[in-house]
C-alpha cells in the first residue's frame, strides 16, 4: 500500500472525483481509485487544490457566525482540514449513490459538530450553502440535511445532495459546487451552478489520506 491515498476532485461545472491510491479490490458499485481500489470509510483525508487550497470551515455571515460554512481555501499552500466519510449502511467502504456523512476532524470556536449539513436557502443569493453542525448516523427525517452522495459523472464522480434516508421527506436534489463571493469560495447548491465563472471549471481538487495519526 502506498504511503498516501489521493482523491482528485475536478469541478467541471459539477464536482467530479478521481481517486488515486491503495486499498481493497473494488466492485462495480463502489467508489474506486485509479488503481481500482475501494475508498475506505472512517478514514482521514485532506481535500485541497493546487490552484486554490483545501476545504475547511469559516464564517460567511458575521450576523450568524455559528455554525460555520464549508469553504475552499484561496491559499494554494493550505491543505485545509482533514475529514472522514461515514456511509449510512455502515459498510467499511464507500459505494456509489449511497447516503454519506462527511465530517471534518477538527474543533471550532463555535463548539459545534463539524459534520456537513445543508443550510436553508439564502434569500440574497438563492443558494443553499453547506454548513456544519450535522450529526453522524441516525438516518431519518431529522437528519435528512446531513446526507450527501457520490455519483458517477463522466470518467469520475460528483458529490450531490439527494438523500434517500427518508422516503416521506420532500427534498430538492442538486450538485454541490464552489461559488466565489467577494473573493471567497463557498460550497453550495444553486440554480446558477452551470453559469459560474469559467475558470472554476478547471479547479483540480485532491483528497490525501492523513496517515500521521
Amino acid at each position: 500500500m502506498t504511503t498516501k491515498t489521493i482523491i482528485n476532485l475536478l469541478f467541471l461545472i459539477h464536482t467530479i472525483i478521481y481517486v488515486v491510491g491503495g486499498g481493497e479490490a473494488a466492485t462495480a458499485t463502489s467508489v474506486v481509485d485509479v488503481d481500482g481500489n475501494q475508498v475506505q470509510a472512517n478514514t482521514k483525508y485532506y481535500i485541497f487544490t493546487p490552484s486554490g487550497g483545501g476545504l475547511g470551515l469559516s464564517v460567511r455571515d458575521r450576523r450568524q457566525p455559528c455554525p460555520p460554512n464549508v469553504m475552499q481555501e484561496t491559499d494554494g499552500g493550505s491543505m485545509g482540514l482533514p475529514l472522514k466519510i461515514f456511509p449510512a449502511d455502515g459498510k467499511a467502504v464507500i459505494d456509489l449513490e449511497s447516503d454519506l456523512n462527511l465530517a471534518f476532524v477538527a474543533a471550532t470556536t463555535c463548539v459545534q459538530r463539524t459534520v456537513w449539513r445543508l443550510g436553508d436557502t439564502d434569500w440574497n443569493t438563492g443558494r443553499r450553502y453547506v454548513r456544519s453542525d450535522g450529526v453522524v448516523g441516525k438516518p431519518g427525517a431529522e437528519t435528512v440535511r446531513n446526507w450527501f452522495k457520490i455519483e458517477r459523472f463522466g470518467q469520475g464522480y460528483k458529490i450531490v445532495y439527494c438523500p434517500g434516508v427518508c422516503r416521506e421527506c420532500r427534498v430538492e436534489c442538486g450538485d454541490v459546487g464552489v461559488f466565489v463571493e467577494s473573493g471567497r469560495r463557498w460550497l453550495a447548491l444553486g440554480d446558477d451552478l452551470k453559469t459560474t465563472l469559467p475558470w472554476l471549471r478547471e479547479i483540480l481538487l485532491c483528497i490525501t489520506q492523513d496517515l500521521a495519526h
